[in-house]
């Protein structure tokens, strides 16, 4: 099997989620693909990654995906969440960042509701 045929599904995946500068070649058995992306984009690559080889043991795949700067994560909030809390899960981040970001969401960095989305700064 080819392996872009193998390896299609992140190849479609990458061209639907307009990767810039999507690259895709073929080097001594091994295919190279590389380009910028969204961290969600980037993430979901991997996932794809992983169906295909779930041991990463075929070694016939470089997926160099570079993260797109200044982009913004949106999270939802759950029951039982606070500022803090989500700011733990963000390495870097705090309350406060996540406050100044969302202010025109939360009105009182103590009031958030379940459901609410608000934006994880970079």
């Amino acid at each position: 099997m080819a392996l872009k045929d193998k390896y299609s599904k992140i190849i479609q995946y990458a061209q639907a989620s307009n990767v810039e500068n999507l690259s895709v070649s073929e080097q001594n058995e091994v295919l190279y693909i590389s380009g910028s992306a969204l961290r969600e984009v980037k993430e979901k690559m991997w996932d794809l990654y992983n169906e295909i080889d779930p041991d990463m043991r075929a070694g016939d795949l470089v997926l160099k995906i570079e993260e797109l700067p200044g982009q913004e994560e949106i999270y939802e909030i759950k029951s039982g969440d606070n500022l803090s809390k989500i700011a733990k899960n963000y390495p870097g981040m705090t309350w406060k960042k996540i406050y100044e970001a969302n202010k025109d969401i939360i009105k009182d960095p103590n009031i958030i509701y379940p459901g609410q989305k608000i934006k994880i700064p970079h």
